[in-house]
């Protein structure tokens, strides 16, 4: 049995030459600590020989950004390894493929996607990703319907869920997006020009019912196996290809959590766009890119599910009159209070955005904060009434406009 220890670039390229497969009996191999996560080492092993190149990833016993005071299961490595070849199975060629792992040792090896970039950083950088929504919809459709109850064997499904107990991970989510963002707690951080805005999240008792019942779903309703952290942070891409990385945080959930992950990050670039583009048109161009994205997301992820309803039901009381639309109706409803939620943590809690906290300008990376709250608390506070993607986007141009008066 492998004894754990953090691995070195060193150990790293000593396992390299032990795999089957990656590189030939004279590769000369470079290794370089990629990792800029908050809980994992990530080593990138490239043979100097030829084109050949792979990923070791390996979960430290602690939380990185915090230090060993935080300590954290290396269970969650195997979790995030058997969700890659669970996703790979579901959606070949949306997530790298696993070459190689060592559960002892908590890590894994995978394909490297050097080929593409975080989404994150392109989406700052003024890309467009024009196949994205068809992508992420595809993915997020198979993923979470062929892990619940209507499209797997319910007993299977039983038997998943105690395999993804996943609680080291779930108690991150719970402290950090439905608990700290609404107190005075240690790990909360935000600049001290928005301390009106954190002092009113602490007071809003209205808001405070809403988020108590996105996170009452989070901890009891297990729809699916989620991401769990489905970020633009969490996704490679080009403008040709979709790669879903780092499902770490994955547990039976409620589906809209997933759903809302990707809708708040494109509405927090979104949030911060005057921040980068000077120019008047092309700053509503942009604008207007990111909001028709947001709504291309969701629409693609509903028609395709609705498509896997008709097609791929196992359970036959699903087939009952109305049962999907109002299914449906509830995803989505807990999708934009999800989103909501997710923009506020990224704001006031632990853990931000570089769309935001890079904004080179003071003043603008102030109003760009307080736009992504405004937008936040909107999607919150009227997630239950909500029914179309078009009512979600008139609230986020409301948001934007009370916060510039």
């Amino acid at each position: 049995m492998s004894q754990y220890r953090p691995f070195t670039p060193q150990d790293a390229i000593e396992l390299a030459k032990t795999l089957p497969g990656p590189f030939a009996a004279d590769a000369n191999l470079d290794c370089h600590e990629i990792g800029d996560g908050n809980l994992n080492l990530v080593f990138h092993i490239t043979d100097q020989n030829s084109d050949k190149s792979i990923i070791i990833k390996q979960a430290l016993p602690y939380a990185k950004v915090v230090g060993e005071s935080w300590p954290l299961s290396l269970v969650r490595a195997r979790i995030e390894r058997e969700i890659l070849q669970e996703e790979y199975r579901l959606c070949p060629g949306m997530v790298p493929e696993v070459y190689h792992y060592d559960d002892d040792l908590a890590l894994t090896v995978m394909e490297d996607l050097s080929d593409h970039v975080i989404m994150r950083k392109g989406l700052i950088e003024g890309v467009s990703y024009p196949l994205f929504a068809q992508h992420i919809g595809e993915f997020m459709a198979r993923t979470l319907f062929f892990t619940s109850d209507l499209g797997m064997d319910q007993q299977l499904k039983k038997e998943q869920q105690g395999r993804f107990i996943n609680p080291d991970q779930c108690k991150i989510t719970e402290d950090l997006i439905f608990d700290e963002p609404y107190r005075i707690a240690e790990k909360n951080n935000y600049d001290v020009s928005i301390e009106d805005e954190a002092e009113a999240l602490r007071t809003d008792g209205v808001l405070h019912l809403e988020v108590a019942l996105l996170r009452e779903k989070f901890l009891t309703h297990g729809q699916a196996l989620l991401h769990g952290d489905l970020h633009t942070g969490s996704i490679f891409v080009t403008p040709e290809s979709t790669k879903v990385i780092d499902p770490e945080f994955a547990y039976y959930g409620p589906m809209g959590f997933d759903v809302g992950a990707v809708l708040a990050n494109l509405l927090l670039n979104y949030a911060s766009l005057p921040g980068w583009i000077q120019d008047e048109t092309a700053l509503r161009e942009r604008e207007t890119l990111l909001l028709n994205m947001v709504r291309d997301v969701w629409t693609e992820f509903e028609s395709r599910f609705r498509a896997l309803w008709v097609n791929d039901l196992v359970d036959p009381m699903a087939k009952t009159p109305r049962y999907q639309d109002l299914y449906v109706q509830q995803l989505f409803r807990d999708s934009i209070g999800f989103a909501g939620a997710k923009m506020v943590r990224r704001i006031v809690g632990l853990a931000h955005v570089a769309d935001i906290d890079t904004i080179p300008n003071a003043t603008e990376r102030e109003h760009a904060q307080r736009k992504a709250l405004s937008i936040g608390k909107a999607l919150i506070k009227n997630n239950r009434r909500l029914n179309t993607i078009g009512e979600v986007l008139d609230i986020v141009s409301t948001a934007v406009s009370t916060n510039k008066a």
